[in-house]
């Protein structure tokens, strides 16, 4: 069991995973739902992790398409590597 604190609220986790992991996890939660609390001045805490959870939700999209477009430019690299390749070795 790995005690954790969001938002004033302490949430035992049960995992598998480093408990210095979880930990950071809700760390970054936690300051997502302080983030979410100063621009959005409210009491209530279900909208908070909402908004949290969304803002989250917009890093993880935007570092996806981040990744697809690097793995793209990867993949389009080494095509023209392995073009520039078979020039040499068949020349």
């Amino acid at each position: 069991m790995i005690p954790v604190e969001i938002a004033g609220q302490r949430y035992p986790i049960r995992s598998s995973l480093d408990q210095e992991y979880v930990a950071r996890l809700a760390a970054y939660v936690d300051e997502k739902m302080r983030a979410a609390s100063e621009s959005t001045p409210t009491g209530d805490s279900l909208r908070l992790a909402v908004l949290a959870a969304l803002n989250i939700a917009d890093e993880l999209f935007r570092c996806r398409d981040i990744n697809r477009a690097r793995d793209g430019e990867l993949a389009e690299r080494a095509g023209e590597l392995e073009r520039l390749l078979d020039r040499v070795l068949t020349a």
